[in-house]
């Protein structure tokens, strides 16, 4: 006896053939993904070839499609060659989509012309969680995570950046024009390193022309950048050194971590995606009232006043942007607002009165100071000037209700941490070192759609269970 398990010999036939039914187990989350699909309404969400053309040859059904992109971002499989492979290997995929193999030219067009109608899927699941009652809370945490594109630092192009690759170009050729007049009094070696130096002197003229040409089209583009291979990507700052992409906003729900809201922005800053990330967190919620908890760099006091008018409640903590502190003196904490007297109190208990009020930059300001700081005992901690002068926000009080909404609730952004950053750590691990593999911000808003969709999917599955997920899709 072996006492191994053995297998099934490669050459047993059988008279009646095994199924692909009996390998897919009740639990397997293919059919979540069968029962999903199913359950759309396809032509209500955009997808076209729904309705078959009367002549031609025939089309795959876009929920053929739709079924293998959904199993291949589950199963992180990406690739529209990977994916075709899988139709001829994978059993699973085999039973999904009824052993089709569309070629990877087919896969890809799908991803690419069917963009908005994916992005509403991605929708279509939020709809579904929330009719499970997975957001009880109404609270989310909003985040911003800069994703690579696929553009190489090299072939980005920033005024600095321009500047920086001018002067480098600009010094070597002298620096060769230096060592071919030295060329010149060595006989033996004179020819040949001339001609090879004079290439290298003609190499860099050639760049530099090229680059004078890509100045010219930075130059007039809006934000005074340039990417040759992904038009949309932009340079972005990271606590690294910086890549070339995009910057993926969520807003994920406190209670079980679903991502509720998401987009995909060519801006690095997050100060103006406030408003329009909790907007559209509140809709995807279904709830009238919201609270959005945000980390400092979304501090941007028309956003919070926007929230606010909109009835969104906020907690973000504010930066601290004054250079006071550094400089030794009184930061803008040490003065204590008094409503009723319309005034300051400072910390030498002197009143700073209201003077006048403008507009700068578009906000009214109010500004106040007092008479008695010139004679002050401690102005030397307090300012440098003739007094120590305090502009005051006519909306101030909201900015004011936000921090003391964060002093009452100290572990917000606790919770904030541990709500917002894993979904961001999870979609980077699965999407691999590279991040996205389309170009162009509707492309990429389709494919960061579908991972959204994936780690929804995933997390519906882990709380409630194939089976029971079914069931509910099917109701």
């Amino acid at each position: 006896m072996k006492r191994f398990i053995e297998g099934v010999n490669r050459a047993q036939s059988t008279l009646f053939p095994e199924r692909l039914e009996d390998f897919v187990g009740e639990d397997n989350p293919v059919r979540v993904i069968e029962a999903f699909v199913e359950a759309l309404d396809l032509r209500k969400l955009g997808f076209s070839g729904v309705d078959p053309h009367a002549t031609g040859r025939p089309a795959y059904h876009p929920a053929v499609l739709l079924k293998l992109y959904l199993y291949g971002y589950l199963n992180r499989i990406h690739s529209s060659r990977r994916l075709e492979r899988e139709t001829q290997r994978n059993v699973e995929l085999m039973w999904l989509i009824e052993r089709l193999s569309p070629d990877f030219k087919t896969i890809a067009d799908f991803r690419k012309d069917q963009g908005k109608a994916l992005r509403g899927v991605c929708r279509e699941f939020v709809v579904l969680c929330r009719r499970l009652d997975l957001f009880a809370e109404a609270l989310v945490a909003i985040d911003g995570s800069k994703f690579k594109a696929v553009n190489n630092r090299d072939r980005n192009f920033t005024p600095a950046k321009m500047q920086r690759r001018l002067e480098q170009i600009d010094q070597s050729i002298a620096r060769y024009l230096g060592q071919l007049d030295r060329a010149d009094d060595e006989e033996p070696v004179a020819a040949a390193t001339s001609e090879r130096l004079n290439d290298k002197i003609a190499a860099l003229r050639e760049e530099l022309a090229q680059l004078k040409v890509l100045e010219a089209e930075m130059n007039a583009t809006p934000d005074k950048q340039l990417s040759l291979t992904d038009p949309d990507a932009r340079s972005m700052k990271t606590r690294g050194n910086g890549i070339v992409g995009y910057n993926v906003q969520t807003a994920v729900d406190a209670s079980h971590h679903l991502i509720v809201a998401h987009d995909v922005v060519n801006t690095g800053s997050d100060r103006s995606q406030l408003t329009r990330m909790a907007k559209q967190a509140r809709v995807a919620m279904g709830t009238g009232h919201l609270t959005a908890i945000a980390d400092r760099g979304y501090y941007k006091s028309d956003e919070i006043l926007a929230c606010e008018q909109a009835g969104i409640t906020v907690a973000l903590p504010k930066p601290q942007t004054s250079d006071k502190r550094l400089k030794g003196l009184f930061g803008r904490d040490r003065f204590h607002y008094e409503p009723d007297q319309n005034a300051y109190r400072c910390a030498a208990g002197e009143w700073l009165t209201w003077r006048f009020r403008n507009v700068e930059s578009g906000r009214t300001l109010d500004t106040y100071w007092s008479s008695a700081c010139p004679h002050c005992p401690i102005k030397a901690r307090c300012t440098t000037g003739p007094q120590r002068r305090l502009k005051r926000w006519v909306h101030e009080d909201v900015l004011e209700a936000v921090q003391a909404r964060l002093d009452a609730q100290p572990d917000t952004m606790r919770i904030r941490r541990q709500t917002a950053e894993h979904p961001f750590g999870t979609l980077k691990a699965w999407m691999g070192a590279t991040h996205f593999l389309t170009r162009t911000l509707p492309n990429v808003r389709t494919e960061m759609s579908l991972h959204v969709l994936a780690y929804n999917l995933k997390r519906v599955l882990n709380l409630l269970g194939p089976i029971a997920l079914i069931r509910a899709i099917q109701a």
